[in-house]
């Protein structure tokens, strides 16, 4: 079992950066695919990036390609996810994600966080 908190959300102009951070417990967190989904108001989740369990493999969408990096450090049980050059759409709850097993990228992810608020102003 795995569970994930989230936490570094928050509300920023267009432009700037932020950090977000996925706090997870139990012990197979180092051999878990890390992915971030997000979001928006009245729209589906969809994907944002993820990262293989040994931090050497990440994938990421279109849309956030050249501006986010997921990271993590299995020492800490943290996955990051640093957003620079924020844009109004990138408005969404974020979410952590982790998934068993070692297919890249993951088919699904079988535990979730809450979720962080990100807020982009224009």
């Amino acid at each position: 079992q795995v569970q994930l908190v989230e936490s570094g959300g928050g509300l920023v102009q267009a432009g700037g950066s932020l950090r977000l951070s996925c706090a997870a417990s139990g012990r197979t967190f180092s051999r878990n695919t890390m992915g971030w989904f997000r979001q928006a108001p009245g729209k589906e989740r969809e994907f944002v990036a993820t990262i293989y369990w040994s931090g050497g493999r990440t994938n990421y969408a279109d849309s956030v390609k050249g501006r986010f990096t997921i990271s993590r450090d299995n020492a800490k049980n943290t996955v990051y996810l640093q957003m620079y050059s924020l844009k109004p759409e990138d408005t969404a709850v974020y979410y952590c994600a982790a998934a068993r097993g070692f297919v890249f990228p993951p088919r699904t992810y079988d535990y979730w966080g809450q979720g962080t608020q990100v807020t982009v102003s224009s």
